[in-house]
């Protein structure tokens, strides 16, 4: 049996299709040595069911952490999944963006002590996120862009994302405007790194609240590595009903005293104070 050293964390809610798209991805993975630990914030049998029956055909080990259902909860299952991680290194990703095949290996090979990795996706429309198949992930063709705009892709800057290599990956990754945040779809980091800051403050809502994470592992010294371009992942389209104005309004206020107080651990995440 393959030792697990990587535990790829996975938020979910009530999407059984997308999430199934997910996991065949990991699946495919050149990178073996890794768990992938579901955090299901409260979905219901058909989500249960679908990880009982992939738990037989995939040949990595599948941890399913789960609580009820009351309303969004993403930190406090987030929380729970990082405790019961197997893994020294820790990857975060979602039920809604399926992995290329080098998507762990890139981020073992990035990985070093006194950083976490900063990743992006690339986002699909509705049309094509429902049309890819479990055989379009294991030949890898839904990354492929002469693919995608034949399903309708626009042309777009972003389309770098997935076709750049080399050097170009390198630049890009260097010279994007994009600042090196803790981005919930695409994050890792060392577990004892997390469990120092406590994990998420599970006051936090949507919007955010991954950020926040990152923000104070800043203020502990740890680094951020920008691999936006290296480390590709598909974002599969859906409805965000759950957003509201306030969640993010007190999700500013809790960031805004983190920065200003230097906070570096959380009185509300994994240990209560």
């Amino acid at each position: 049996m393959t030792t697990v050293d990587t535990s790829v964390i996975i938020s979910t809610y009530n999407n059984p299709e997308w999430l199934e798209k997910v996991l065949w991805s990991y699946e495919i993975q050149t990178y073996k040595r890794f768990e992938v630990v579901i955090a299901d914030d409260g979905s219901d049998d058909n989500t249960k069911q679908l990880i009982q029956r992939l738990e037989k055909e995939v040949s990595y080990p599948i941890q399913h952490i789960w609580h009820e259902d009351n309303g969004f909860q993403k930190t406090i299952i987030l929380n729970k999944a990082t405790v019961a991680s197997k893994g020294d290194y820790l990857v975060y990703s979602d039920g809604d963006c399926i992995a290329r095949k080098d998507f762990l290996q890139t981020h073992i090979n990035f990985r070093e002590e006194g950083f976490f990795l900063s990743g992006g996706y690339f986002k699909l429309p509705m049309n094509i996120s429902s049309i890819i198949t479990k055989s379009d992930i294991e030949n890898q063709i839904c990354f492929d862009i002469n693919w995608l705009k034949q399903k309708g892709l626009k042309s777009s800057f972003k389309n770098n994302k997935i076709t750049s290599q080399g050097i170009k990956t390198k630049l890009l990754n260097r010279f994007t405007p994009t600042t090196a945040t803790w981005n919930g779809h695409n994050a890792s980091g060392w577990k004892k790194d997390i469990i120092t800051t406590n994990g998420y403050d599970e006051r936090m809502q949507y919007g955010g609240e991954d950020r926040e994470l990152g923000e104070r592992l800043f203020n502990m010294g740890v680094k951020a590595k920008q691999i936006r371009y290296s480390a590709i992942c598909l974002h599969l389209d859906h409805a965000r009903g759950y957003v509201q104005p306030e969640m993010i309004e007190k999700n500013k206020n809790i960031r805004s005293v983190t920065k200003k107080d230097k906070i570096t651990r959380t009185s509300y995440g994994i240990e209560k104070y």
